[in-house]
């Protein structure tokens, strides 16, 4: 961030040593000020960040920044799935969080794409393709995987599957949306929202409230922490 605006952002996978990747990324900036976020926030301040912030205040920033009229944030990251509650000043005012199971993130779409031989960023556009309501009904993703492969077996066709497994998260995300209440404009943030599956079925749950989904979804946590940083530039 420069003079409140964004100049440049990068993306790349943490790997086995996301400090080192961090510092790495850091080096053609020499930054003012560096806010870290997410998982790794505090093993970033103890080697160079100057303050960190929780994932659920980032992303609340970052998404009233986008989007100045939004009242919720619907966040399915990779580790773990949020839901943010915010007041009129976009201060978060409660959350409901999903961070016990991969199952409702990222990280069991990605499971799952794997058992159904997709690529990631084929699975979403797979699932368009299906209108079957195809139950899976575990909690957990290791049974689940396991439901999906007695599916394959039976012979249900991959993209009824496929639609099954991204109803499967939507249920329990919908499910935390309904305990938190929601407002008439909702974010979704986080790398799921570049899933043209999951944007639709959620449009289509939480209807007539508007879903807006950020060009750069994957980066809002990341935006959220360098607002935070330049405020105290």
């Amino acid at each position: 961030m420069e003079n409140g605006c964004l100049v440049d952002y990068r993306i790349i996978e943490s790997g086995f040593d996301p400090c080192g990747q961090a510092l790495e990324m850091l080096v053609p900036y020499r930054p003012k000020r560096v806010v870290a976020t997410g998982y790794g926030r505090h093993l970033a301040q103890k080697h160079f960040s100057h303050e960190v912030i929780t994932e659920i205040r980032a992303h609340a920033i970052g998404s009233r920044y986008l989007f100045p009229e939004c009242n919720t944030v619907i966040d399915i990251g990779g580790q773990d799935s949020k839901v943010i509650a915010l007041d009129k000043g976009g201060r978060v005012e409660r959350f409901q969080m999903n961070d016990k199971c991969a199952a409702g993130t990222g990280r069991f779409l990605e499971i799952m794409a794997a058992s159904l031989g997709y690529r990631l960023d084929e699975f979403g556009p797979a699932a368009l393709d299906s209108h079957q309501e195809v139950a899976i009904n575990s909690m957990c993703t290791v049974f689940a995987e396991s439901e999906v492969i007695s599916m394959k077996n039976h012979g249900v066709l991959p993209q009824d599957i496929v639609r099954a497994v991204h109803l499967s998260v939507l249920n329990r995300i919908v499910a935390m949306v309904e305990r938190l209440g929601h407002g008439e404009v909702i974010v979704f943030s986080g790398g799921v929202a570049r899933n043209p599956c999951m944007i639709a079925l959620l449009q289509e749950r939480l209807s007539p409230a508007r879903l807006m989904i950020p060009v750069h979804p994957d980066l809002v946590g990341a935006l959220g922490a360098a607002l935070y940083a330049a405020r105290d530039i």
